[in-house]
């Protein structure tokens, strides 16, 4: 154990192996220890707890540690011991364990979105995959403080799910995704005017980077069609996400097709615009008394999509509804679900200060019949990890 926040979650880590019948030893790093203390971790793993490679020099633990091992498990895995162990040093009782173990290493990182994206850090991180070093995780969510994005911890469960896996010599990956490739459209498309102005709508992409980074953390196979995201918004996004830049619902269809010939699951967050130009001016057009323009609708790509399908994929589709004297937002988006044949589509309610940008999100999740099959309210994180589960349910089921 290395000495990150997400530390207070390792003694649920060390209960769960336990549990299973495995014989678990702690190293803790000296940091470490103003998280989680000594006698913590020796009541919950039923072992002496040694910190420094001096400590024990009679039992040569600092050798016999890793020795011993059949498998090292770093949680969390700070982007600091992951930098040392990259160059090999071994300046306490961990890192001196990597170094004599000859069984497998699996790291489950946990830190902040900057420092996981960061070149030095990716580097490592590839530096340590060719050696052989296993990762689980990191997920994304809320990180410390209000911040959210790559970074976070994977739960306990997950973490002891994997370790029990590779000790039972197990090839499966490690997230409960892993193996599927998703395909998912976010933001919101332009339809061009002319040069200058264009027909768009309010929404930000958060809630499809939210998608990705949830389903990257997970083990997926990401690619994001990005319709005019913000720099900003996309800076938080997992690197291994693959991003295809697009602008018009033409240009969005055009991708999503391509995409949908090798991934495993659609899914269709971004705001469309069901309208576009008949006739776009190549100049711009100046101010002459009223303009009048000839709109003509543009394709339903989420329905083509559902209609085109191949056997075993799934396809997952998004109504952002307000409701109005006729019907609410729910009774909109179960008309829309059973009109437009996807699998599963999540509704959410739009507006003022509800839905588009950097707010909480409260979404309804249906099949294609209408019928609810989840909820989820909180952060658009939180909305991502429910919309993940229901794809993962219907998938398996």
């Amino acid at each position: 154990m290395t000495g990150g926040i997400a530390a207070y979650k390792v003694p649920a880590v060390v209960r769960g192996l336990r549990e299973a019948g495995i014989d678990v030893v702690v190293a803790p790093t000296p940091e470490s220890l103003n998280f989680v203390g000594q006698t913590t971790w020796e009541a919950i793993s039923g072992n002496p707890v040694h910190v420094l490679t001096p400590e024990g020099a009679d039992a040569v633990v600092h050798v016999r540690t890793g020795q011993e091992a059949d498998l090292v498990l770093i949680a969390p895995a700070t982007a600091n011991t992951m930098a040392k162990i990259t160059v090999g040093m071994a300046d306490n009782l961990l890192t001196a364990s990597v170094l004599v173990a000859t069984a497998p290493v699996m790291m489950a990182p946990a830190m902040h979105t900057e420092m996981w994206n960061n070149a030095a850090t990716q580097a490592n991180i590839k530096t340590l995959s060719e050696r052989g070093i296993e990762f689980i995780g990191p997920e994304s969510g809320r990180l410390t403080g209000q911040d959210s994005g790559v970074g976070r911890m994977s739960e306990p469960e997950m973490i002891v799910k994997a370790v029990l896996n590779r000790l039972r010599g197990g090839t499966e990956g490690f997230g409960d995704l892993a193996g599927t490739s998703i395909a998912i459209s976010a933001g919101g498309t332009r339809e061009p005017i002319d040069p200058v102005r264009f027909i768009a709508n309010r929404s930000t992409g958060r809630m499809g980077v939210a998608l990705a980074n949830e389903a990257a953390g997970r083990g997926a196979d990401v690619y994001l069609a990005s319709a005019n995201i913000d720099t900003s918004i996309l800076t938080d996004l997992d690197v291994a996400v693959q991003v295809i830049p697009v602008g018009s619902a033409l240009e969005l269809q055009s991708i999503m097709k391509s995409l949908a010939e090798k991934t495993d699951v659609i899914i269709m967050s971004a705001a469309v615009s069901d309208f576009r130009v008949a006739a776009g001016s190549e100049t711009k057009i100046k101010r002459d008394g009223d303009l009048h323009l000839t709109l003509v609708e543009n394709p339903d790509i989420l329905a083509g999509l559902a209609r085109d399908k191949r056997e075993g994929q799934t396809i997952v589709g998004f109504a952002a509804e307000t409701g109005d004297d006729k019907a609410d937002y729910l009774e909109y988006g179960r008309q829309k679900a059973r009109r437009k044949g996807a699998d599963i589509l999540v509704i959410n309610q739009v507006g003022t200060g509800a839905g588009f940008g950097d707010v909480d999100t409260a979404v309804t999740i249906v099949d294609r019949d209408g019928e609810t099959i989840a909820e989820a309210t909180g952060s658009k994180y939180e909305a991502a990890g429910a919309i993940l589960d229901s794809i993962k349910n219907y998938r398996t089921n």
